[in-house]
């Protein structure tokens, strides 16, 4: 049976007479007993977003869905389209459920629509994702005197990140989605 360790972005929760998407968790151990994970959660059926606690110990129902790996390829005012690569089927996904995934996205990212009786209920995307920086300051002298110095820098997509202060424009640099943060720059 599932349980809590199962959880994960766009999983879909069977609970209180209700389907519910889970937008985001954050897994957490107590020193003595077991672990939990913190649920940010939207139901499907009146949009209400709440969050949960569920111990690591309880069983959990999940919904029946399917996911489709798609492919981003561009958005037209609060919509997001999607469209699978074997079929080229496209799908016009909301914002509403696009979500915080929403600032990651760029042209031909690949990514999962969670579909619940062949409608889209929430988009998961990779964890880490490469981009270019599109703009960024570039460092001057004195500026690397204390060692963990960054910056802002925006990437190609608009997504501003704050990076080392040695990352130039046209770089290549991995940002975790999950917390929205540098990772790492991509030698090319």
């Amino acid at each position: 049976m599932p349980g809590p360790t199962d959880i994960k972005r766009g999983t879909v929760i069977s609970e209180k007479d209700d389907l519910w998407v889970v937008l985001s968790y954050t897994r957490s151990s107590s020193g003595r007993g077991g672990g939990f994970v913190r649920v940010r959660m939207k139901s499907l059926s009146t949009g209400k977003v709440i969050e949960n606690t569920y111990k690591s110990g309880e069983t959990l129902k999940f919904a029946d869905v399917m996911n489709k790996k798609m492919q981003y390829i561009f958005q037209e005012g609060s919509q997001y389209n999607f469209m699978d690569g074997m079929t080229f089927e496209q799908v016009s996904i909301d914002e509403a459920i696009v979500g915080d995934c929403a600032k990651y996205l760029k042209e031909g990212i690949d990514a999962t629509v969670v579909m619940h009786e062949s409608n889209p209920i929430a988009v998961d995307i990779p964890i880490k994702i490469e981009y270019v920086v599109a703009q960024t300051e570039p460092a001057s002298k004195g500026d690397t005197v204390s060692g963990n110095v960054q910056k802002d820098a925006i990437m190609e997509n608009g997504l501003k990140v704050r990076v080392p202060i040695f990352i130039n424009q046209g770089d290549t640099i991995k940002v975790n989605t999950e917390e929205g943060v540098y990772l790492e720059r991509v030698n090319k």
